[in-house]
């Protein structure tokens, strides 16, 4: 059955772990802190970077002068120290013969999406880019998630979402759309089932299947 496939960017199309991290380490520098290493960094790629710097930080404001910082170093260099997952184009080129509608649905900013999808050749894959804006609004993968299904019109029962981290999941339910995790990003399958994903992907050649069943038995029950 033909539907619609809503995809995370990062850690589910790319791996993004050298470009975030280093920028959040040159964030912390600007802000006067010692920055962890990167791989104690790791658990903040996914989430909103205003809650990650609040968290870091343990202050709003100093927070939002943190993003500002991160996006200074991110939208010059970070956002292309970046690798593409392998395997996940051919998956990609798959979903679109099967005729399957593709988005990208990302807290990370719109603009910034652009461009890295755009790096990677992926553009003619997706019907659109969906991000965050530079207000703050729609970081939240809910929030995101309710904007793609009015904007463009889609039947939540028709759509999957594809996403490594239990924002995806949750963000995803609240909207009552079902959700794939992805075992190759920042998540792991405790803390995705944990969120309620309805099916687990070891390797991107199992997505295609997966949202073919989904989408299959969504019919079944809503004809």
């Amino acid at each position: 059955m033909q539907g619609t496939v809503l995809f995370d960017l990062d850690g589910t199309l790319t791996d993004p772990f050298i470009g975030i991290t280093s920028s959040m380490q040159h964030a912390l520098r600007q802000m006067g802190r010692e920055p962890p290493p990167p791989q104690a960094l790791r658990r903040h790629i996914g989430p909103p970077l205003q809650a990650a710097f609040v968290e870091m930080l343990g202050d709003e404001a100093m927070a939002t002068e943190a993003v500002g910082y991160y996006r200074q170093r991110y939208g010059e260099v970070g956002k292309f120290e970046n690798e593409l997952i392998p395997g996940i184009e051919d998956v990609l080129q798959t979903m679109t013969d099967a005729g399957h509608t593709l988005f990208v649905a990302t807290s990370k900013l719109e603009t910034y999406s652009l461009d890295i999808i755009d790096h990677f050749g992926l553009t003619r894959f997706f019907r659109r880019v969906h991000g965050s804006a530079l207000d703050g609004s729609r970081a939240d993968k809910g929030e995101l998630i309710r904007h793609i299904l009015d904007a463009e019109g889609l039947d939540s029962s028709r759509t999957v979402m594809i996403g490594d981290r239990l924002h995806d999941a949750h963000g995803a339910a609240r909207n009552d759309v079902r959700v794939i995790g992805v075992l190759w990003g920042f998540g792991d399958r405790a803390e995705l089932e944990g969120a309620g994903a309805a099916r687990i992907a070891a390797s991107p050649a199992e997505l295609p299947e997966m949202v073919g069943d989904m989408l299959g038995a969504a019919r079944a029950l809503n004809p």
